[in-house]
């Protein structure tokens, strides 16, 4: 009798590990990630929503008009959508690799790999209009 009770425990210790929540990362729902060449690949693996990225560089006057904008739309989407922003003078690897040409430049991610491309200022239409079609 005492091992049935014993191995009655050992189940409820293995379904309470299978039913918890994933690792989420580094993610935070509402908060903008600030990703590297170093975390970048990590990070992108870990997410399991759609994760909204800005390309940006502190010199570029655009990439600032779009900030409070991309700030915004993170907190309004938390729950469906993660975001992030990679200093692209900082982060030379990972733009070459994504083919980030000019900026600001923004990449939605699904499943770990890019979906969608939107350049330039486009405002918070063009970056919603993007986004909504790779939500849900």
């Amino acid at each position: 009798m005492a091992s049935d009770d014993e191995l009655e425990k050992i189940k409820e210790r293995m379904l309470a590990r299978m039913m918890a929540a994933p690792d989420p990362g580094p993610w935070k729902d509402g908060i903008i990630l600030e990703l590297t060449d170093s975390n970048f690949n990590d990070a992108i693996g870990k997410a399991r929503l759609p994760v909204f990225i800005d390309f940006w560089a502190d010199w570029c006057a655009p990439c600032k008009m779009m900030s409070p904008i991309f700030q915004a739309m993170a907190r309004e989407y938390s729950g469906k959508a993660y975001f992030a922003k990679i200093d692209v003078d900082a982060n030379q690897i990972t733009a070459r690799r994504y083919g980030v040409m000019s900026i600001p430049n923004f990449l939605i991610f699904k499943g770990g790999q890019p979906v969608e491309r939107v350049v330039g200022a486009v405002g918070r239409p063009g970056l919603e209009m993007a986004l909504r079609k790779h939500l849900g």
